[in-house]
């Protein structure tokens, strides 16, 4: 589990340490344990699709790990523990480096390892398999669906996003993945902007941001009359949006994607562009993409869309689509090239002087008008509302819209309505865990309460023994029937609403076993143990890395008695002091 996602379920795992059994749902509860037929908890995408790899190197993420390895279906495993050199031969694919080579039509790869290839090295944890067209690699890997969602918007996404923009391009980043096929033959999305751009690398900056709008938004895609909406987006619409007709001429007129004047995105002034391109680059990239032959000699705009952009373009007497020929040069030349379709063209004997404005298709959400509308406090709703005017979020796997029930200091989130009969469990473990703590909340807090185990651990990709799941002010649950039954509701919201009042005190340099002691300490004062067996310099990573639910009781009750210590010997205050600037090295000695 990548560390993002190892930080996230150890903030919460002790009260649904003492629920283990939750995962197991009661006689009347397997209905609601098991997701609704047709929904999709992962997504295959195509890893380096514009790279056309002939060869990767293959190689256990860690010394003496090992990655298992299959080369058909009906075929044994076997287990690699050393590099391996993958090739393409024609449309087979060998492995070498091995005791045996192999060649095989299709070969899938499970475990923790690298990939490298055109002087990039990716670390992954997702089944991947890999086939060859042609003398190519083809590398499809597996991705949790809530994972792809986070790792394209923080791909996507840039430094004017903040939370409510984020979260509506969560949205449409799902809707899209989901709601159309993409025309791929080997995996569902392919890593490049002809689906969604997606970095393989880290980008830990943005994807921390980026796992704060998916969670927030689990689940959620764009509907609308009752059907499944098709959503798009782009970066900068130019002050105008496009309909769908205006780019793909083969496409349907729809009512929640029209063109219209976009004034959040006008409002940061016009974003020109102009390029400078001979018949000869053109030539070639219209070539090679096979969307024109050579041999034409004059180029201009033959027709225009509402919008102003070009639907069409002549050469010659021939018309081709005004974004086919976009995109081949921009894949060709690069994306700065011919930003977008909204332009005109000039042509000086063997030279085409191009200006434009926009950047992207300009169908759907405009990311550069979402990033001004949140800058004005416009929240996610507001955003998609002018965007795909008459859609409406609902949940992917039902069709239904998330209830809000709102309270001093919270805000519940259900698709059942019966949920708000467990509002007075939520206003007590509040108060409680503000009197235990002696900390206030200064904001609301979200609790999104999920309708399955599976749909939950979907959602968050927390493991099994845990019942609830704390970031920031964002709070996931089980079913809280089921945490009702079992009679774990009050003490399950009571940590999460101590999670969230810790982390809103909480500085960067706090360690983890400070946060989830106080937490754990909290929750329950009155059942921990005098000493521990784990040392405090160990700590952080068990929490971090529990691999059983063992484990991870056993680390939490740690970090209870250490913070236990703490409080006792220097007092809340300067505890809370360390909360937010870390705990000094001889303060640790003393814990030790």
């Amino acid at each position: 589990m990548k560390i993002a996602g190892a930080r996230r379920f150890a903030m919460s795992v002790l009260v649904a340490a003492c629920a283990f059994m939750l995962l197991r749902p009661p006689p009347g509860d397997r209905a609601a344990a098991a997701t609704s037929p047709g929904t999709r908890d992962t997504v295959r995408v195509g890893m380096w699709t514009l790279w056309h790899d002939r060869e990767i190197k293959l190689a256990p993420a860690t010394a003496g790990g090992k990655v298992t390895v299959q080369t058909c279906a009906q075929c044994t495993m076997l287990t690699l523990s050393e590099p391996v050199v993958i090739r393409a031969n024609g449309d087979l694919v060998t492995i070498s480096g091995t005791r045996k080579g192999q060649s095989a039509n299709r070969v899938a790869f499970t475990g923790a390892f690298t990939l490298a290839a055109h002087g990039e090295t990716v670390m992954l944890q997702n089944p991947v398999t890999i086939t060859a067209r042609d003398g190519v690699l083809m590398i499809a890997v597996t991705l949790p669906l809530e994972t792809y969602v986070e790792r394209v918007v923080a791909s996507e996404s840039g430094p004017a996003d903040t939370a409510e923009s984020l979260k509506a391009l969560a949205v449409v980043v799902r809707s899209f993945a989901l709601h159309e096929s993409h025309g791929h033959a080997v995996y569902d999305l392919c890593d490049s902007t002809h689906c969604q751009l997606l970095h393989w690398g880290s980008n830990r900056d943005r994807r921390r941001a980026a796992h704060g709008a998916t969670l927030a938004t689990s689940g959620e895609t764009l509907w609308f009359h009752g059907q499944r909406a098709l959503a798009y987006f782009n970066k900068d619409c130019g002050g105008r949006s496009a309909s769908p007709r205006e780019i793909w001429p083969r496409a349907n007129a729809l009512s929640y994607l029209p063109s219209q004047p976009d004034r959040y995105c006008a409002a940061g002034g016009d974003r020109e562009w102009a390029s400078q391109l001979t018949r000869a680059v053109i030539t070639a990239a219209l070539a090679s993409h096979g969307v024109a032959r050579p041999g034409w000699k004059h180029l201009a705009i033959a027709r225009r869309g509402e919008s102003g952009r070009a639907v069409t373009v002549r050469l010659d007497a021939s018309e081709i689509a005004a974004e086919d020929f976009r995109l081949a040069v921009d894949q060709t030349l690069g994306w700065n090239q011919v930003p977008s379709t909204w332009f005109e063209v000039n042509q000086q004997g063997d030279r085409f002087f191009l200006h434009g404005r926009g950047w992207g298709h300009g169908v759907g959400l405009c990311q550069k008008g979402a990033a001004a509308m949140a800058a004005q406090n416009r929240t996610e709703a507001e955003i998609l509302a002018q965007y795909f005017p008459g859609a409406r979020t609902a949940d992917e796997a039902t069709g239904r819209e998330w209830q809000m029930f709102e309270r001093g200091g919270f805000v519940l989130q259900s698709l059942d309505a019966a949920d708000a009969a467990y509002l007075p469990n939520f206003e007590r473990a509040r108060a409680e865990a503000a009197q235990r703590s002696g900390l206030n909340m200064p904001r609301l807090i979200t609790v999104r309460a999920f309708t399955s185990t599976p749909v939950f651990r979907s959602a968050t990709g927390a493991p099994g023994w845990v019942a609830a799941l704390t970031e920031g002010g964002w709070i996931g649950t089980q079913p809280l029937r089921t945490l009702a039954s079992r009679n774990l509701l009050d003490s399950t919201m009571r940590h999460e609403f101590l999670h969230a009042l810790v982390e809103q005190q909480t500085g960067p340099a706090a360690p983890l076993w400070l946060r989830e002691g106080l937490v754990e300490y909290w929750a329950e004062p009155d059942s921990k143990a005098a000493t521990s067996a784990i040392r405090i310099d160990a700590l952080n990573a068990m929490l971090a890395h529990a691999a059983t639910e063992a484990d991870s009781l056993a680390a939490h009750r740690a970090a209870a008695i250490y913070a236990s210590r703490l409080l006792a010997r220097f007092g809340r205050e300067r505890t809370f002091e360390w909360l937010r600037s870390g705990v000094p090295a001889d303060v640790l000695a003393t814990l030790r």
